[in-house]
Order: structure tokens, then sequence, then C-alpha cells
């Protein structure tokens, strides 16, 4: 993996990642695809949006379809047919969002979402199961507390993720693949800074921050992120971990970070809103049931040059499965120019207008009529 930095302004900065399966462009938002799908969307219709990373859910794999199943397409590129790069996560967000029998210095025993049985997963696990998935990026395996965990807590889950980054380090070895390491430390300024340290020290090729947007406060997002980067080298990646609305992402960019992903703007299509440039739009809204204007005017996806609102409102009124794939494609694809209109302000010097402009958009209440 290499990483150039090429654009400054202020503290928000474009560049250029090379994977082995492609070059991506920074800032970038990528797709989840838990699955190895994203949900709704065909491996071409997310090149046609411009997608040009996505990520995959180690935990989850490993249960179904199996490691063994990817491993005889030789790889998790060749088995959901998407051939540029991925990113795996560890199963450290699992942690936090999955039911658990244990939790210690060896790892973490499930209850398995799909029949209950006991599932166990530790750093050199993770490692293992991302090094056989083929993954670009892979992510060392952290343990996520949630966010209303006491002091105490979070201080044993941040000394816990250190001492499994330094065994998912070592269990790593691969030439191939790239693998980052993940801060935690909670809303705890001092446990941010402790975690940070830790984790640099040990010497990634990129860096994540990990436990946030998971339901405190948005000025404590930005604290503990801003407070977080003072410790990230420049010449690293930098990526915030389910970090997927547009206004958060502004604020996120204009503190460094080069990397995001999240389920909201699939997840929310699926619910019948639309992630447009006049903010957000709600396509069950009466109001669309006569509409000819497309999702967005402004907007070149196939959705939009194709499709009235009048017949999406139609479509998800009626429950109908093209709505939301409709709708999904459209988020997807905004997402994509989204990032690419981050990218172009930052190159030209007009970022923090576009930012004000963005955010006023879109916290306004968004619905645009």
């Amino acid at each position: 993996m290499e990483f150039e930095v090429k654009k400054t302004l202020g503290k928000a900065r474009t560049g250029i990642l090379k994977l082995p399966h492609g070059v991506v462009k920074t800032p970038v938002f990528m797709p989840v695809g838990t699955n190895a799908n994203v949900k709704l969307l065909t491996p071409c219709s997310l090149e046609e949006a411009g997608a040009e990373i996505i990520l995959s859910n180690t935990f989850h794999l490993m249960l179904k379809p199996g490691v063994e199943i990817i491993k005889l397409h030789n790889g998790l590129h060749n088995f959901m047919g998407w051939k540029r790069p991925i990113l795996t996560d560890s199963g450290g967000f699992q942690v936090f969002s999955l039911p658990k029998l244990r939790i210690d210095d060896e790892g973490v025993t499930f209850k398995s979402p799909i029949d209950g049985s006991k599932v166990f997963l530790s750093p050199e696990l993770s490692m293992e199961v991302q090094i056989a998935l083929g993954s670009d990026i892979c992510m060392a395996f952290d343990h996520c507390p949630p966010s209303n965990a006491s002091y105490e807590e979070v201080k044993e889950a941040t000394d816990r993720t250190y001492r499994w980054a330094l065994r998912s380090k070592e269990a790593f070895r691969t030439k191939n693949q790239a693998l980052f390491g993940i801060v935690q430390g909670g809303v705890y300024p001092n446990l941010r800074r402790k975690s940070a340290i830790q984790i640099t020290s040990i010497g990634f090729d990129g860096y994540a921050i990990g436990g946030l947007s998971i339901g405190e406060d948005r000025a404590l997002t930005l604290d503990m992120t801003e407070i977080t980067m003072e410790h990230l080298p420049e010449d690293k990646p930098r990526y915030f971990m389910g970090g997927g609305s547009p206004e958060l992402i502004l604020e996120l960019v204009d503190r460094g970070v080069d990397m995001f992903d999240s389920v909201f703007p699939t997840r929310i299509a699926r619910h019948g809103t639309a992630l447009t440039w006049k903010g957000r739009l709600n396509l069950k809204a009466s109001y669309n049931r006569r509409s000819l204007e497309p999702v967005d005017e402004q907007c070149g996806c196939y959705t939009c040059k194709n499709f009235t609102r009048s017949y999406i409102h139609h479509l998800i009124d009626r429950g109908e499965i093209l709505g939301q794939i409709l709708l999904t494609l459209h988020n997807v694809s905004f997402m994509i120019s989204f990032m690419c209109e981050v990218r172009r302000s930052i190159e030209d010097g007009t970022f923090r207008d576009f930012k004000s402009k963005m955010i006023d958009v879109y916290s306004s209440g968004g619905v645009n009529v």
C-alpha cells in the first residue's frame, strides 16, 4: 500500500491511496457490503456509481458462508464479483453491537446471530480470516465499548485494544494486504490520547478512529476526533469508522480525516429517504405523488435520469422493492459525487464555503419539496 497527500487546506486534505486492486482518491466514502454485497446493488451498479472501495464484514462472513467457501473462490473479490479494493473490519464493532457471552484478554465469545451457538473470535483468528478473505485493507481486532460505558470499563477496553493490536500485528504475516490500527478511548480525552499514542507506537499502514458516532453527542464526537488526530501521523491514511452523514463527513474532513464508511445512506434509502444537494427528501410524503421532477435535478445517476419522484413515491407506497433499489442507487451515487465535490473544493480552496453551504442545507431539516 502507498499513500500520498496531494493537497492540504488547513487540516483538510486530498490524497491518493494505492492498493492491490486499484487506486482510491481521498477523502473517500466506502459503501458497506456486510455480507459480501451492498444491499440491493450489483457490483456493476456500484462501479457505474463511481465507488472505488467498499467495506465488508469479517465476523459475518466467517459465520456464513464461512472462510472455506470464500477460499474456494480464491478470495472475497472473486466470491462477490468486485474487482476494486475492499476493506474488511475485524469483528471489533460486533464486540459492541452483538450479544456476548464472555470478553477477556484471549478474545470474545459471541452468541451467534444465526443459530445462537457459541462463536469465538481473537486477534489471531481475525487476522487469519481477513488474510484468507484477501481484502486490500484489514483492521486490527479491537474492543469497542458502548457510549454509556463507565470510565473504568472504557479504560479496560482501551488497554485491551492495545494488547490486541500488538497480537494483530504479530499475526498479520502477509505482504499483499495493509493493516490499520484502531484507536479507542471512548469520550475520555486522556484515554483517547493514551490509545492514540499506544496504537501509533506499534506502526500500522493506517489508523482508524473507532468507538465514536455510536450514540454520543455530536460535539463530543468532534472533540474526541480532534484529540485523536493530534497524535496520528500525517503520512498515513486516517479512517473514521461509521461516519456517513454529509454534515458529519464535512466536519471530519475539516479535521483531517481521509476515509469514511456507514450504512446510513443505504439504510435510509430502504426507508424512502433520498440524499440530495438540497437536503434530505422523503419520497413517502404525499407531495411527491404528482411530481414529475427527478429525485435530484443536479444528479446524473440512473435513477434521476430515468424516473420521476411520482414513480418512486408510487413504488415506495406500494412496497415494491424496485423503489428501494432505485433510491439506494441514488444515495450511493450521491455520496460518491459528494466526496468528489469535497475533494474538488479542497483542491481549489473553496472547501470552507462548500462546507458551510452544505451544513446549512442539511441542518435546516433538509426536506426539499
